[in-house]
């Protein structure tokens, strides 16, 4: 499985190309801005792209669902209880930044142990609330996707609706630190790190 990040929109989320070597099939992981980028971008590697998904409902993970869907004709996919999030200003975020973006309703709803395909390759779905009750992880062999969960040398915040900072710490220690020292972690802001450093470096935990 290969993976591109794009750091988009104005808070530089972190946009994951992820697909399959052999087949080119691929998903987005929160096309949080500059959607025409992010097509620019799949259109150089040749990706067919199947799905794209939400780590969380936030507006800075989700601004360019529709030009991406529309762009791709791939299905929106967010975990089930942060669906509401994509067409209510207030609880994505969007008002607080001074906007009222709202997005429309997903294709697919997600839970916990759910399997997405990437041609040869999946993509299993962790229920990881705290940042927000309906966040989610994404785990393939030696590498996470993590969405606001943790971050290399922090966690997410939780002082926004939905937030709790034991539900974080508890997805964190239940349903990450488990993956393994050497896993690959992909956070939604700044850079790569794995498991191993974030259990021994991240104040934290």
């Amino acid at each position: 499985m290969l993976v591109k990040c794009l750091a988009v929109g104005a808070l530089a989320a972190n946009c994951f190309l992820v697909w399959c070597e052999e087949t080119k099939e691929g998903v987005v992981i929160d096309p949080g801005g500059e959607g025409e980028r992010i097509l620019a971008e799949i259109g150089r590697e040749g990706l067919q792209v199947k799905y794209i998904i939400n780590t969380h409902g936030h507006i800075d993970h989700t601004a360019a669902n529709e030009q991406v869907r529309e762009g791709t004709g791939a299905r929106l996919a967010i975990h089930v209880d942060d669906a509401p999030m994509l067409s209510d200003p207030a609880l994505n975020l969007s008002r607080y930044l001074g906007m009222n973006y709202r997005c429309s309703p997903p294709d697919l709803t997600l839970r916990d142990g759910d399997e997405i395909a990437v041609g040869n390759d999946k993509l299993t779905v962790l229920h990881t609330p705290g940042h927000t009750k309906g966040g989610i992880s994404l785990q393939a062999p030696g590498m996470i996707f993590t969405g606001d969960t943790l971050f290399a040398g922090s966690v997410g915040r939780t002082d926004f609706p939905g937030g709790s900072f034991s539900e974080l710490i508890a997805s964190i220690k239940n349903k990450i630190l488990v993956c393994g020292d050497d896993c690959i972690v992909y956070p939604g802001h700044g850079p790569a790190t794995t498991i191993g450093h974030e259990r021994v470096n991240n104040p934290f935990l």
